[in-house]
């Protein structure tokens, strides 16, 4: 018996145990748990130090390295998240609907933990902590793998998280990591049906499309984040530089961030060198198309895989585009269902930009990097989703959960 069926039993023989745990019990863990880590965020670090110089050693892109690296205020980020999460209603066994037949049964629709949830995601050690807090906050059991690139964090963090939990009514073994490197063992998780009830790959487009191609486990699918921030004719030209120099520049190295600038001819005639010149200040290299080469001379030419490239670095591409149809029609073509911004004074290009683009978040005014779990109130996330069934956008607690018809009778038989 290889470790993920090993680990994948464990984990399937503590969630029952937690199926019945209690909210003030799973609350009082989740505390627990945040005290620990906050105590021991020097543990932490250190682990995170070696993960770090083991990246930097094998030359991986600056990217990577944000995606890995802890700071104390990211612990800090984290332990908060939890705290919020312990506030947040739990939606296990939450009465979503309820009816009373003809006949007398009364059917109650309810929110029920989804049972073990294996958890695919590279470099993010933060992740650890928000799968695991918010598969306990549900009632779910969780089997971790993270990518070898943190593995010293991650143990680190499962360790910590164990501790706590052997001072609750809550299993530890609830919480597994899977240590082994060898991605052979994958295909042990993606046909560990019976065992593991969903799978959310987290990461790349080559590491999404890998579980979802080979899991014979459900998949519930994030995605990759080639995001957009479409300037309309008449938009605010301070407020629009702003909001594409926070999008792209806040954080690079994540999936929320802007890839791509689209903007309306209009506009870039009257404020394109403003906005170059605002993001080159923020050492952001421009890729653009031969309209906007033609506008602001010095832009580098944009070849035909920048529209779909999803750089996570400080690099752009631009677009310049005669309406907002021709903005809608990029997206379609060239997003991820991730994240969408217009910037615009118009209601009626914003009403139409929400209704035809089709994307898990649209913003109006607004930096693309909001789309996050802490940031929508959920206290952390499992991922963001793009697809459409189940659960879409940041997830939260409810995307853990699915549902149980309860019927009661009074000896009705049909």
């Amino acid at each position: 018996m290889n470790e993920v069926v090993r680990k994948a039993e464990i984990a399937r023989r503590h969630s029952l145990t937690l199926a019945g745990v209690t909210t003030t019990e799973k609350n009082e863990a989740l505390l627990l748990i945040a005290a620990k880590l906050e105590k021991n965020s020097d543990i932490i670090l250190d682990a995170n130090r070696k993960d770090v110089t083991a990246a930097q050693n094998k030359s991986v892109s600056k990217a990577l390295i944000d995606r890995l690296t802890l700071t104390e205020d990211r612990i800090t980020g984290m332990v908060d998240s939890i705290r919020l999460l312990k506030e947040l209603e739990d939606p296990s066994g939450k009465t979503l609907s309820e009816s009373r037949r003809p006949n007398g049964l009364l059917i109650k629709k309810t929110a029920v933990p989804i049972g073990v949830i294996g958890m695919i995601y590279e470099a993010r050690p933060n992740v650890t902590i928000d799968a695991a807090t918010l598969a306990l906050k549900t009632g779910n059991a969780i089997l971790l793998r993270g990518s070898s690139s943190t593995i010293h964090s991650n143990k680190a963090i499962l360790s910590l998280i164990h501790d706590a939990l052997s001072k609750t009514s809550l299993p530890p073994e609830a919480v597994q990591l899977i240590e082994n490197p060898d991605r052979e063992l994958l295909k042990s998780l993606y046909n560990a049906k019976g065992l593991v009830d969903v799978l959310i790959p987290r990461g790349g487009k080559e590491l999404i499309n890998t579980v979802v191609e080979n899991s014979r486990v459900p998949v519930l699918e994030t995605g990759a984040g080639n995001c957009h921030v479409y300037i309309d004719a008449e938009a605010d030209p301070e407020m629009a530089i702003s909001i594409v120099v926070n999008s792209k520049t806040q954080r690079p190295s994540v999936c929320n961030a802007c890839e791509t600038i689209i903007i309306h001819e209009d506009w870039a005639q009257k404020h394109l060198g403003n906005l170059i010149e605002a993001l080159q200040e923020k050492h952001v290299v421009i890729r653009g198309d031969e309209q906007a080469a033609a506008i602001q001379p010095g832009i580098q030419a944009a070849s035909q895989t920048d529209w779909e490239e999803e750089f996570l670095d400080l690099i752009v591409a631009v677009r310049i585009v005669p309406s907002l149809d021709n903005a809608i029609k990029h997206i379609e073509l060239f997003g991820t269902k991730h994240s969408e911004a217009i910037v615009s004074e118009s209601s009626v290009n914003v009403d139409k930009f929400f209704t035809l683009v089709d994307a898990s978040v649209v913003y109006h005014n607004a930096s693309t990097r909001f789309t996050d779990g802490f940031e929508f109130g959920f206290g952390a996330e499992i991922g963001i989703s793009t697809q459409k069934l189940h659960a879409r956008g940041p997830m939260g607690l409810e995307a853990l959960t699915t549902v149980k018809y309860q019927v009661y009778g009074t000896g009705q038989i049909k």
